[in-house]
C-alpha cells in the first residue's frame, strides 16, 4: 500500500507538472514601464561613406554625441528604459564586409552604456526605406526572398550578440514597422515572415525577451490581425505604435505622403484657439495647397483635409481617434490571454520641426499631446516610449546642436 501510496503521489506530481505547462503565458522576463526612443541618425552618412571605420564606428551613430551622463539624466527624470534604434542597412551592405564583427560589437557595447546609467535597452532592429543614399532598406527586404534571408541571418546574430546579457537588463525587437499587408487585398504575409524572425532569434538566444508586432507600420489594427497562440512562447512583449491624429501630429513632414508635407499651425486640441483664429490657420493651409499641389491633386487634398478637420472638431470626436488604437490592441489582448504588461506603445509623439522649415510646434501643444497619450497607455497597462531623443520629433536635442524646449520631458518629470 505504502508503494502504491507513493506511485499515486509521482503520478499526481507529474499530473501538475503537466498541467502548469498548460496554464495561460506567464509574463516576459523583461519589463519596462516608461521610455525614450533614441535617434536612429544623426549626420545621415551615405552608403558610400560605410566602410570608412570613422564614418560607421561607433554604432549607432548617437555614441558620437551621447554620453553616460546624458542617460543618467533620463533616468533621473523618471525613465527607466531606452528602445535603442539600430539600422540593418549597414550590416545587409557589402560596404561593410570588413567591419560587421565591429559592429555587432558596438551595438552590445551600447546596450551595456545605456545599462550602466541604470536603464534597461530594447534593442530596435529599425528598417527604413532605401533611398539614393542607400541600397537596401524595408522594400528590397520585403521583396526578395534573397534579402530576406539576408535580414534573417542577421536577426540570428544579433541574437547570438545579446545572448549573454541579463534578459532583466536587454531585450531584442526583430523589426521596426514593417511595411507590408498594407494593400486593400488585406494580405496576411507578415506573420509566417515574422515567425521565422522569431525562429532565427529564439535559436541564438533562448532567454532573451523578443518585441514582436503587427504588420503595415505596427498599427494596432495589424496587431489585432495576429494570433499569438502560433508562436508558443511567454517571452515576448507585444508592441503597437500609434501617432493619430496624423494630421497633428506630423504638420509640415516632407517625407510622411503628398498631403501633410502643407499643412502647419493646427493647434493641439482644435478647440485650443478660438475658431475665428483656426479658421484662419485653414485658410492659409488651403491657399498653399491651391498654390504648391499638383494641379491634379489639389481638390482631393482640399477635400481631405476638409474631412480630417471634421472627424477632429470636438473634444469628443479627438478622443474618439486617439482611444481607437487602445481599445483595438486591449480587445486583442484579451481575447488572447495577453497580460498588458506585455504590450507596449513602442513608438508616439509630436512633430517639432521638419529639417529645413521654419514653423516650430508649439511646445505646449506637444507636451499636451504626449501627456494624453501617455495617461492612455498607463491606463490599460501598457508600457510607452515616446518618439525621440532628437530631430525632428526631438524632446531633449533638435537640429545641428540645438536643443528641444523642456515642455515635453518636464511634463515626463512630473509623472514621477
Amino acid at each position: 500500500m505504502a508503494l502504491l501510496g507513493t506511485m499515486i503521489k509521482t503520478l499526481l506530481a507529474a499530473l501538475l507538472a503537466f498541467a502548469a505547462l498548460a496554464l495561460p503565458a506567464g509574463a516576459a522576463t523583461f519589463s519596462m514601464k516608461r521610455g525614450l526612443n533614441l535617434d536612429q541618425w544623426v549626420t545621415w552618412p551615405a552608403e558610400d561613406k560605410w566602410g570608412e571605420r570613422q564614418a560607421i564606428l561607433p554604432y549607432p551613430e548617437w555614441r558620437k554625441f551621447l554620453k553616460e551622463d546624458d542617460f543618467k539624466a533620463l533616468k533621473d527624470a523618471g525613465l527607466d528604459f531606452l528602445r535603442m534604434p539600430v539600422d540593418p542597412a549597414p550590416f545587409l551592405s557589402e560596404q561593410t564586409t570588413a567591419l560587421r564583427d565591429g559592429l555587432y560589437a558596438s551595438v552590445l557595447d551600447s546596450a551595456r552604456m545605456i545599462n550602466r546609467a541604470g536603464l534597461k535597452v530594447v534593442v530596435d532592429l529599425h528598417l527604413i526605406p532605401a533611398g539614393g543614399n542607400r541600397k537596401i532598406g524595408m522594400g528590397q527586404v520585403m521583396d526578395d526572398p534573397a534579402v530576406f534571408d539576408a535580414y534573417a541571418e542577421l536577426v540570428r546574430n544579433m541574437a547570438r550578440t545579446l545572448a549573454k546579457e541579463d534578459p532583466n537588463q536587454v531585450a531584442l525587437e526583430l523589426m521596426n514597422e514593417p511595411i507590408v499587408d498594407c494593400d486593400a487585398n488585406r494580405t496576411n504575409l507578415w506573420p509566417d515572415r515574422q515567425k521565422k524572425l522569431f525562429a532565427a532569434a529564439r535559436a541564438s538566444a533562448t532567454r532573451l525577451t523578443l518585441i514582436l508586432t503587427g504588420g503595415c507600420y505596427s498599427n494596432a489594427e495589424s496587431l489585432s490581425r495576429i494570433d499569438p497562440k502560433t508562436i508558443a512562447d511567454d517571452n515576448i512583449i507585444w508592441t503597437f505604435h500609434s501617432y493619430d491624429p496624423f494630421l497633428l501630429t506630423h504638420q509640415g513632414a516632407t517625407w510622411a505622403g503628398d498631403f501633410i508635407q502643407y499643412v502647419t499651425g493646427l493647434p493641439y486640441p482644435l478647440t485650443a484657439v478660438p475658431k475665428a483664429q483656426l479658421d484662419m490657420t485653414l485658410d492659409t493651409i488651403r491657399d498653399r495647397i491651391r498654390a504648391e499641389a499638383p494641379w491634379a491633386r489639389r481638390s482631393g487634398l482640399l477635400s481631405y483635409l476638409d474631412e480630417q478637420v471634421a472627424a477632429l472638431d470636438t473634444p469628443e470626436k479627438l478622443l474618439g481617434v486617439m482611444d481607437q488604437p487602445f481599445a483595438t490592441v486591449d480587445a486583442w489582448a484579451k481575447a488572447n490571454g495577453v497580460k498588458p504588461q506585455d504590450i507596449t506603445l513602442g513608438e508616439f509623439g509630436m512633430i517639432r520641426k521638419e529639417y529645413g522649415n521654419g514653423f516650430v510646434m508649439p511646445a505646449a501643444y506637444r507636451a499636451a499631446y504626449a501627456r494624453d497619450m501617455i495617461a492612455r497607455a498607463e491606463a490599460h497597462g501598457f508600457s510607452w516610449s515616446v518618439w525621440s531623443y532628437g530631430g525632428a520629433f526631438g524632446i531633449v536635442d533638435a537640429f545641428d546642436g540645438e536643443k528641444a524646449e523642456p515642455d515635453v520631458m518636464d511634463m515626463i518629470r512630473s509623472l514621477r
